[in-house]
């Protein structure tokens, strides 16, 4: 069967994948920017990758015609917090267009448990997408699903980073909410299981783990699988906006998603049925197990997807391909060298820079200007790297993100997605010689960019050299 998959580098898009390769489907991805699928050579080797842009008016020269079924998995809830459902709507009618030109069989979408009639703007935004697309012509299904468990969601690692930073918490209301979480290993036993199922067309399900909590449960039962010691006080005053805050600076989540979220929060998410488990003979597992699997994941350095390598997650909105080319003019740059002796050794360094390993130098200032940068509303240091020592160009890197990631001509191209007067890119290449090249470059906007990098010379000179420094020295 062929495959279409929409939001293929997206969390569930990207552990999506590999089970329809294995599954012997022809796939083709659907992104904006290739550039930002990470995926081995190997994998890429057994896909067909087109750059769409739903939000586009459809250019149907690029998308195949022979399709047969197609993975709806487009959402835009992390890039605003006004007009996000304009911006889903007019994916879902674009991407009708083009289904319409394919002549696609089915469409599968997975969306959100809708049971209430006062909803908050995200669930609305998910069920008008899945109103729109059964006015097409093809067969839909829906699968509704609540919160999802698994390495590298977002509500895993808001839960992680609450539960193992905050051992009180003054909590807000919303935290006595229920929900019914599922894992993410049956999210996609439940996306494989309907695909080219006929008992499944035109039909919307509700999906979901076995477990009714409420999200002050969820951080209790994780604190107990993690043996923490939490309390958590819950207060009626604070109000959506405010909890949006504690939790954009508490979390590693962005400012944008966490007010999207927090709408949510006070509204209860819980399945109507389990029609579908009975019909492919699926139980899903506890929300204890999710957790355990998940850091199973994480032990072994096995996360597949991050919902922090989204571009929305920082500055970025979809073309990287501008900011590749390091500009030149009118730049100000710190430029180092050294003659490595390993340079193996310090290939390897350079691709295990940031996350848990740090900087390599000066670790407390990089940890202070990602406190700054957290504060004035920036991406802060929170959002570390989703493999040690794999990395792939899209990908978030802490406060930046990698452009070029090109292991075999030893180049690695990040650029600065902190709140900084100008733009900055971090660049590391070791030539034929094996002489190491680190370069940072900026290039500032007006008076305040040049004042903010002079003002920072005398910290880049200790940063910046002791970072080459340790790079370039044999451990």
């Amino acid at each position: 069967m062929k495959v279409l998959l929409t939001g293929a580098n997206g969390y569930i898009g990207m552990r999506l994948l590999p089970l329809l390769v294995a599954a012997n489907h022809d796939v083709v991805c659907c992104v904006r920017d290739q550039r930002r699928l990470s995926i081995d050579d190997d994998l890429k080797s057994k896909i067909e990758i087109i750059e769409i842009d739903f939000l586009e008016e459809p250019d149907f020269s690029k998308f195949p015609k022979d399709i047969d079924a197609a993975y709806y998995l487009i959402h835009s809830m992390s890039s605003s917090t006004t007009d996000f459902d304009k911006k889903e709507e007019r994916s879902a009618i674009n991407f009708n267009s083009y289904a319409t030109y394919a002549s696609i069989k089915q469409v599968i979408y997975l969306s959100g448990i809708v049971n209430e009639e006062n909803l908050s703007k995200h669930l609305w935004s998910r069920k008008n997408v899945e109103e729109i697309l059964y006015d097409a012509e093809y067969q839909l299904t829906v699968l509704r699903a609540g919160i999802i468990v698994g390495s590298g969601s977002s509500s895993f690692e808001i839960i992680r980073d609450l539960c193992e930073k905050l051992p009180l918490m003054i909590a807000p209301k919303w935290v006595t909410t229920k929900t019914q979480p599922i894992a993410i290993r049956d999210v996609l036993a439940f996306l494989t299981g309907v695909l080219g199922n006929e008992k499944c067309y035109n039909e919307s399900f509700d999906i979901s783990g076995p477990d009714i909590l409420t999200y002050k449960d969820m951080l209790e039962i994780y604190a107990k699988v993690r043996e923490l010691r939490i309390y958590i006080f819950t207060v009626p005053v604070m109000t959506p906006k405010l909890s949006s805050y504690w939790l954009y600076f508490v979390t590693s989540t962005s400012y944008k998603l966490a007010l999207n979220l927090v709408d949510s929060m006070r509204v209860p998410v819980i399945a109507k049925d389990q029609r579908l488990q009975q019909m492919l003979d699926i139980q899903p597992m506890t929300y204890t197990r999710a957790l355990e699997l998940a850091f199973i994941k994480i032990e072994q350095n096995q996360v597949v997807s991050s919902w922090k390598d989204s571009m929305v997650s920082g500055r970025f909105k979809k073309d990287l391909q501008k900011y590749i080319q390091v500009p030149k003019r009118g730049c100000l740059n710190d430029s180092k060298k050294m003659q490595l002796t390993n340079p193996e050794q310090a290939l390897e360094k350079i691709w295990s820079i940031g996350g848990k390993n740090g900087w390599y130098y000066g670790d407390w200032m990089w940890k202070i200007r990602g406190y700054i940068d957290k504060f004035f509303g920036g991406v802060g240091l929170r959002r570390g790297r989703t493999h040690p020592n794999k990395i792939y160009s899209g990908d978030a890197l802490d406060f930046w993100r990698v452009l070029v990631a090109d292991e075999k001509n030893k180049r690695l191209l990040l650029f600065a997605e902190m709140r900084v007067p100008g733009e900055a890119w971090l660049e590391f290449y070791i030539d034929n010689d094996n002489i190491l090249h680190q370069t940072a470059t900026f290039r500032p906007k007006g008076l305040w960019g040049r004042l903010y990098w002079y003002t920072m010379i005398p910290f880049h000179y200790f940063i910046f050299g002791g970072m080459i420094k340790h790079i370039a020295t044999p451990s």
